[in-house]
């Protein structure tokens, strides 16, 4: 499958939001595929890896973030379900999960009630390796800054203001990825 494919029909090549969807992607399938190579014992699914992270994030034309090109009407936080549901729709199931679960650390029916977010009231929260996988890569990436990979010590900042589960969750992936 071609990630392209997906991506293209939503995203006018010439567009802000194309440029920095294409160049965040790259980094985060590139950083998880890195990380991959460096553990065979775990027997990642590398052609997937590369394909789903280069998917995670094809929904943030939905939501309103500007100063990413991106004009529609959900908020943010919405992006990794409503980009799940159109990946889902093209017949890709398991790289929809990704798109679902990589928001944060993943998030957990408790932190979405609790958080009142708009949200299906479901489990999002990354399970197998390779969701795993790409959530943690996608951390040491922003949007903003592209091309400028996030050292650990910022990644685990800027992830405490949103609790404990998410930091200890993102520590036990540095353990298990980098360690």
């Amino acid at each position: 499958m071609d990630p392209l494919e997906l991506i293209t029909p939503y995203y006018p090549t010439d567009s802000e939001a194309h440029r920095i969807l294409l160049a965040h992607s790259r980094n985060v399938a590139d950083k998880a595929l890195q990380i991959a190579r460096q553990h065979p014992e775990m027997n990642l699914d590398h052609p997937f890896i590369e394909e789903a992270a280069m998917l995670h994030d094809i929904g943030m034309f939905r939501c309103h973030a500007p100063s990413i090109g991106c004009h529609g009407e959900a908020e943010y936080i919405c992006h990794g379900y409503l980009g799940a549901e159109l990946v889902r729709q093209a017949g890709y199931p398991r790289h929809a999960l990704v798109c679902e679960r990589h928001t944060g650390t993943g998030l957990s029916l408790q932190m979405i009630v609790d958080g009142q977010l708009p949200l299906p009231h479901r489990e999002m929260l990354p399970v197998s390796m390779e969701e795993q996988l790409i959530c943690f890569a996608d951390k040491f990436y922003s949007k903003t800054k592209l091309d400028k990979e996030k050292p650990v010590d910022k990644i685990v900042r800027g992830l405490s203001k949103y609790g404990d589960e998410t930091v200890k969750r993102f520590e036990t992936w540095c353990k298990l990825f980098l360690g």
